[in-house]
């Protein structure tokens, strides 16, 4: 009996030297690791984890919640055995459990909690490959990164909301994700969502009257994610469900983070008190990238992919796609696939070859001239141009031509006094008169705002068929 109880007493002994060990393998593997990963993947993903076990080759690795032990699982686990190899000369496994919880392996090592659910559910919608740590920061966007590291880092704090504007392909939704991810894995219930979802859904709860079942999810939330907030513009029960929605998140110092193809001054026909709120924390812009922060993209995109390029032909690649990320990543795409098809290797002949009609898929859409938008109002009015250029009054013809200067103003860079000029010779107090009376309308008027959106989604339809269209002057 003693006997029996002389080998428990060792094997206790072996257990607490065996956790102690693990944790003081872990510590030093911390520390490695806090060089070779930046500061924010380091804070979000590692920070928090601890070493639990270490028995026949196998370390166990105790992390907050499944969001961590998934991504590390996905992304950091080749660096993570590297460098425990290093440490203890061994050939090293590792697994990773939620809370010291015994998991249930799925194959490839990471072990999935079998007695209690994981403490957040994964938002379904992030993408695991959009973290702050793959984001590569530019001057272009370096206000827009540090504002959503700090909003990520302490959600509902110093800016909220977060609204960052910049065109397609440049990182918006990159940061949105970001964002979420690293909220997520520091327990916060997230939700992200479309501007567009967010519509649909809500028009669907109306009418299968589940209107407070949709409230409930909007506004118990820790922190909400809007993509590409223009989409709303112009359907007014959706923008009055969004104003209060980010009334009660705001009120609690929930988080809100917002996306736009442009700033809040330029959504026109969003309501002024959700613009204005929209304004409340930070807006930032983000630009298409500079040649170096291209370059710095390119680098990664080929790492990521594992090919080997060179430095020259990367260069050229970066001089070619100027507009956004989306196209560079086409055209490092394109000349990796034209180097595989022909089996040859990514010289810059071969990339100059693969990326030699580019320069029409960079071709800019100029800004319609104002008599486009002139033709356009007063086909829209079921008028004549002349009718908008001339000296009739009627109610419906001064209408008319106060939309249209209010149009050129917003489409085009004429001045004042060019726009009164193109409509008749008006002098530039009235167009001002006009284009601030339009402006104040747009707000009380839903009729009023449903015709300027139709007029600009039609001059940009016909703007776009005109230009491409154009013979070119090179």
């Amino acid at each position: 009996m003693a006997f029996k109880f002389e080998i428990g007493k060792i094997n206790l002994i072996q257990n607490i030297i065996t956790t102690r060990s693990a944790q003081e393998i872990w510590e030093a593997a911390l520390g490695e690791l806090q060089i070779q990963v930046s500061k924010p993947n380091y804070r979000t993903w590692l920070e928090k984890t601890i070493g639990l076990s270490y028995q026949d080759n196998q370390f166990v690795i105790g992390v907050p919640n499944t969001f961590v032990a998934e991504y590390l699982d996905k992304n950091q686990r080749s660096l993570i055995e590297k460098t425990l190899v290093g440490l203890t000369k061994q050939d090293i496994e590792t697994v990773f459990r939620v809370n010291g919880h015994h998991h249930e392996s799925n194959g490839n090592g990471f072990h999935k909690e079998t007695p209690s659910p994981p403490p957040q559910p994964l938002s379904p919608s992030l993408n695991l490959r959009y973290t702050f740590d793959s984001f590569i920061v530019g001057k272009n966007n370096q206000l827009a990164y540090n504002a959503a590291l700090n909003v990520a880092q302490n959600p509902g704090f110093n800016y909220n909301p977060l609204f960052i504007y910049g065109g397609a392909g440049l990182g918006k939704t990159h940061l949105l994700h970001a964002i979420g991810h690293t909220a997520l894995a520091n327990n916060l219930n997230v939700l992200y969502v479309s501007a567009e979802h967010f519509t649909n859904e809500f028009v669907n709860a109306i009418r299968e009257r589940k209107a407070a079942e949709f409230q409930n999810k909007y506004r118990s939330v820790g922190m909400l994610l809007i993509d590409d907030i223009h989409f709303i513009l112009g359907k007014e029960q959706t923008e009055e469900c969004l104003f209060h929605t980010f009334n009660e998140l705001h009120n609690a110092n929930r988080q809100i983070a917002i996306t736009s193809d442009r700033p809040p001054k330029a959504l026109s026909l969003l309501q002024e008190r959700l613009r204005s709120r929209f304004e409340w924390g930070l807006v930032a812009g983000i630009q298409p990238p500079d040649f170096e922060t291209r370059l710095a993209i390119l680098r990664a995109k080929v790492n990521q992919k594992g090919e080997k390029i060179s430095e020259d032909v990367l260069e050229f690649i970066a001089s070619q796609a100027e507009q956004n990320i989306r196209q560079l990543e086409g055209a490092l795409n394109r000349v990796i696939a034209f180097a595989k098809l022909l089996q040859s290797p990514p010289r810059l002949e071969l990339a100059a070859r693969a990326l030699e009609d580019l320069s029409g898929k960079d071709h800019k859409i100029r800004p319609p001239t104002p008599s486009l938008i002139v033709e356009s109002v007063a086909k829209s009015f079921q008028l004549s141009p002349l009718d908008l250029k001339g000296r009739k009054r009627d109610k419906e013809t001064t209408l008319a031509r106060h939309v249209a200067m209010y149009l050129i103003r917003q489409e085009t860079n004429c001045s004042l006094a060019q726009i009164g000029q193109e409509l008749g010779g008006r002098d530039h107090a009235t167009v001002t008169h006009a284009c601030e009376k339009v402006a104040a309308n747009i707000d009380s008027s839903p009729s009023l705002r449903r015709t300027i959106q139709a007029l600009q989604q039609t001059i940009h339809q016909q703007n776009a068929k005109k230009d491409f269209t154009a013979p070119s002057s090179q």
